[in-house]
């Protein structure tokens, strides 16, 4: 498919550009929540990802595939919407704000749950977003996106003993920084 789709957008196929969205809106999407936690600054980012395609489609090297650039395209298009907006802060309440398929939470749940759980996933949103860039891509990409460590590796230009490590590290670091959260009861 990455292949027919390619030539097409090449061509200028309108049609091949809406079958590229429909068939990677969602992985994009998830890539970019991972990286920004917040649903509508995803949303924002998941268009300008596509208007990036669209406008660069021309620059896509074969020897990857489709998948691989839009991941990257993603990754660096929120990390960058991050550095931009730096006064921007997940609100308190940015984790209700979620959409229920990303975040994982079960609807039976009572009031109270929901809001452990959601207290929960916002301190492991900070946790994660406090890692080195490089070790917050590797994890997003394999936790959020469960990407092969070769897959990360193309998207990330990394060789595959790089991102075991980067992932490595980036457990450690989470597993210190929930440890010591835990040990705060915060």
């Amino acid at each position: 498919m990455d292949t027919n789709i390619t030539d097409r957008l090449l061509k200028g196929d309108e049609n091949a550009f809406r079958e590229l969205v429909e068939t990677y809106q969602q992985i994009v999407f998830r890539t970019c929540m991972g990286v920004l936690h917040d649903t509508r600054d995803a949303d924002d980012v998941t268009q300008e990802v596509f208007i990036e395609v669209f406008q660069s489609v021309g620059k896509f090297r074969a020897d990857s595939k489709i998948s691989t650039w839009l991941y990257r395209i993603a990754l660096n298009k929120s990390l960058n919407h991050i550095r931009d907006n730096r006064k921007h802060k997940p609100s308190r309440f940015s984790s209700f704000e979620r959409n229920p398929e990303v975040s994982g939470s079960v609807a039976i749940e009572g009031p109270d749950q929901i809001l452990q759980n959601k207290e929960k996933k916002k301190i492991l949103d900070q946790a994660i977003d406090s890692l080195p860039e490089k070790q917050k891509k590797a994890f997003i990409l394999n936790k959020y996106e469960n990407l092969s460590y070769k897959e990360i590796a193309q998207v990330m230009k990394l060789s595959v003993s790089s991102v075991e490590s980067l992932l490595f590290r980036a457990k450690q670091n989470l597993q210190k920084k929930l440890l010591d959260c835990y040990r705060k009861s915060c």
